[in-house]
């Protein structure tokens, strides 16, 4: 199925990694295979089963335009196109706050480049953050597991300063003077509600 941008241009899905070049990891809390995404929203359904939290996907906002038939009861999408840019991936409310983040991946081992970010979501989060809300991005650098939890103020900064001229991403270092780290477990498979305490309550 072909999905396209606004603009026309053809969206393409991130390759994954191989599992042959994938480093070995602890079984008891290795991802299985299994995406951020996939991680995340196992977390939200933990979070939600214990009423500690009501948080989802955002669902995105795709128009079909052609559509086959092969069978009476069966459809195949074989065209569609994002009706707007979306804004980031998930929200919901904890302790009646607003809760608004990003998650992102990247195979980069020593820093996060920050073309990874849209300006418009850049936007969205800076308008949640201004009226009060909590926003955040949850980083996963995908070879060696490590999680990432990145109030949007302190993006913001790193954002800004790509903008004056400064280097284009985040090093590991600095996510690990500025941000909390989350490890991976089983229930919940990211705790970031810990990181959401610690930082805003």
């Amino acid at each position: 199925m072909a999905i396209r941008y606004p603009n026309g241009k053809q969206y393409t899905r991130p390759a994954h990694t191989s599992e042959s070049t994938q480093p070995k990891k602890d079984p008891v809390f290795s991802n299985r295979g299994m995406t951020l995404e996939d991680d995340i929203n196992e977390t939200n359904a933990y979070y939600l089963s214990r009423n500690m939290a009501v948080i989802h996907k955002k669902p995105v906002p795709i128009q079909i335009v052609q559509v086959d038939y092969p069978a009476r009861s069966a459809a195949v999408i074989k065209e569609a196109y994002f009706r707007q840019a979306s804004t980031t991936d998930y929200n919901g409310v904890y302790k009646g706050k607003y809760i608004d983040f990003e998650a992102k991946e990247t195979n980069n081992t020593t820093s996060f480049p920050l073309k990874n970010f849209h300006a418009h979501q850049i936007a969205h989060m800076k308008q949640v953050d201004e009226h009060g809300g909590i926003a955040f991005v949850i980083i996963r650098f995908s070879k060696t597991d490590e999680l990432f939890f990145l109030p949007f103020y302190t993006l913001n900064g790193f954002w800004e300063r790509m903008h004056d001229g400064g280097r284009k991403s985040i090093t590991k270092a600095e996510l690990a003077d500025c941000s909390a780290a989350l490890k991976l477990g089983l229930s919940p498979r990211i705790p970031f509600l810990d990181a959401v305490e610690d930082i805003y309550f």
